[in-house]
């Protein structure tokens, strides 16, 4: 069997728009399971919430979540990969995006102490809510982000305007080179465009890649599946990288295969039985 090893997003991809898992996806993910076919979950979700997603497929599964800055095995939640953000550099982002108004969700590892999420005091709901409205669990609000003592951050999130996040992403790449990797996620129409800012060897395809040779699996036998701007390097440098049929453009443009379905029709377990022929 070519393929040992599949790597999957779940919005957008192995979830519904509506955060459901469709029984034909968890028909086709058990059956490559018992096959000795390992499936990874790649997600730019915090832990805590892929693990409730994906806890129905009744798997030990991998999680990559925070785009891979924390994975962790779903049956003890022990860690195997941690990539934090350097403390210096997390305080100059933080500095620099208020310079420019833009307020940050900040995902943390503190998945021991119930949290998961800070953000700032918002008294009136308004920095916040649109993100915030599926988030509403294992969150800490402080009165400023510069009394977070000890930072574990995973990842920077910040919601405004394409324009806006793009300019300010060109800004750190330029001031800051190669203190962060970051991404603006687009293919999210409740929040609009999300600029997700990382440690500089943080993502999905980065730590997937080391997950993989160090269990003796090669890079041509990993498939990569997803659909928005964070999937992009996976699906490109996967021995086969897959975009679905609602994925971005720039998945579309890397992409070897689009899928005929998307992700309301099972479109996972649909390209799956044509490659593995089931």
């Amino acid at each position: 069997m070519k393929y040992k090893l599949i790597a999957i997003d779940l919005d957008g991809t192995l979830l519904t728009d509506n955060k459901k898992l469709l029984k034909e996806n968890k028909r086709i993910l058990k059956l490559l399971n018992d096959m000795s076919v390992e499936i990874v979950i790649a997600t730019g979700r915090r832990y805590w919430a892929a693990k409730n997603f994906v806890k129905e497929l009744n798997m030990d599964l991998v999680v990559m979540a925070n785009n891979g800055n924390i994975v962790r095995k779903i049956d003890d939640d022990s860690i195997l990969v941690s990539k934090y953000l350097d403390k210096d550099d997390f305080f100059k982002l933080i500095k620099k995006g208020k310079d420019k108004s833009l307020y940050p969700v900040i995902h943390v590892d503190h998945y021991d102490e119930g949290y998961d999420i800070i953000i700032e005091l918002d008294i009136n709901n308004e920095k916040y809510s649109k993100y915030m409205h599926n988030n509403l669990e294992r969150f800490r609000q402080i009165e400023s982000i510069s009394d977070y003592e000890n930072p574990k951050v995973l990842s920077v999130c910040y919601m405004s305007d394409y324009e806006i996040l793009k300019k300010f992403e060109n800004n750190l790449k330029n001031k800051f080179p190669n203190k962060y990797n970051s991404h603006i996620m687009n293919n999210t129409p409740t929040v609009g465009p999300i600029l997700e800012v990382m440690n500089p060897l943080g993502s999905k395809w980065t730590s997937l890649k080391e997950y993989a040779l160090d269990k003796g699996i090669n890079i041509d036998e990993i498939i990569a599946i997803g659909d928005d701007n964070n999937d992009v390097e996976m699906i490109q440098n996967a021995g086969l990288g897959i975009g679905m049929k609602n994925c971005s453009q720039a998945v579309k443009k890397v992409a070897d295969i689009i899928t005929d379905k998307n992700n309301n029709e099972a479109g996972v377990a649909s390209i799956l039985k044509k490659i593995y022929k089931l």
